[in-house]
């Protein structure tokens, strides 16, 4: 296991360990606690796994757990399907090299810029890669930014277009595109291109701080937001998300507006 992956497990296991409370898993109360959350033994318990050998996790330490101890540890910390998923891909042992920006296949670029709605293509580190016109028009012109703030999480957090864009969705939209990003930065915990964009965040944005503690992680997929079209006024949009064959780490998001459906009698 490398030693990114090691501190992304540890870090996000505390995490989980820390929100739960004695009555959340059926423990007494017991004595005053100095620290909210369980106990590491309690925990190792509940899991039915060795003290020492759940420190050893926690610390980030050379152990690799089984999946049966790996979803044994996701009873024990009543983890949802996401964190599932998190916690497995974080167990699974996978060397990596250090991280370079994706490249687009020209073929690829050339589709998500023929499509007649809102679409653009993002990386592992929600770099945006490819866009379209319609996704300039509505989101914003990513061709007219610096490389380096070609980036979902940049625009979203610092750009006070972002805030005025989504406007009261802002907010929720904010913490769930964080939540998405955690789950891709624990698998990159130590590569300097993940901790230099969270530092950024950090510094700019004076909500990040306090979501970025809280260690929530989301997988992708669809759903809806309300964006202010310029044209359209308030909008309602659908949008669903796609990997490309040629590199499962491209990501396409494609918007569609919501059309009210009239109602039958």
């Amino acid at each position: 296991m490398t030693e990114a992956i090691r501190t992304g497990l540890g870090d996000f296991l505390r995490s989980r360990r820390e929100r739960l409370t004695p009555e959340a898993v059926g423990l007494p109360p017991g004595r005053r606690r100095r620290t909210p959350g369980l106990r590491r033994e309690e925990v190792a318990e509940l899991a039915d796994i060795g003290v020492d050998w759940y420190v050893r996790l926690e610390q980030g330490r050379t152990v690799t757990p089984s999946a049966t101890t790996v979803d044994a540890l996701a009873r024990a910390l009543r983890l949802d399907e996401a964190e599932k998923a998190h916690l497995r891909a974080l167990a699974r042992n996978v060397a990596r090299r250090g991280f370079e920006r994706e490249t687009v296949p020209p073929t690829t670029r050339r589709l998500v810029e023929s499509l007649d709605r809102p679409a653009y293509l993002t990386g592992r580190r929600w770099d945006v890669l490819a866009w379209n016109t319609a996704a300039a028009e509505l989101i914003t012109d990513f061709g007219s930014r610096a490389e380096e703030d070609r980036n979902i999480l940049v625009y979203l957090l610092l750009d006070p277009a972002a805030r005025r864009r989504f406007a009261e969705g802002w907010e929720g939209q904010a913490k769930h595109v964080v939540a998405q990003f955690r789950a891709m930065y624990d698998l990159w915990a130590l590569d300097p291109a993940f901790v230099d964009l969270a530092d950024r965040l950090r510094r700019g944005c004076p909500e990040f701080e306090t979501w970025w503690d809280q260690h929530d992680v989301l997988g992708g997929g669809a759903g809806r937001k309300s964006l202010h079209d310029p044209v359209r006024g308030v909008t309602a949009y659908d949008y669903a998300t796609f990997q490309a064959n040629e590199d499962p780490a491209l990501k396409l998001t494609i918007y569609t507006p919501v059309v009210d459906v009239p109602r039958t009698r």
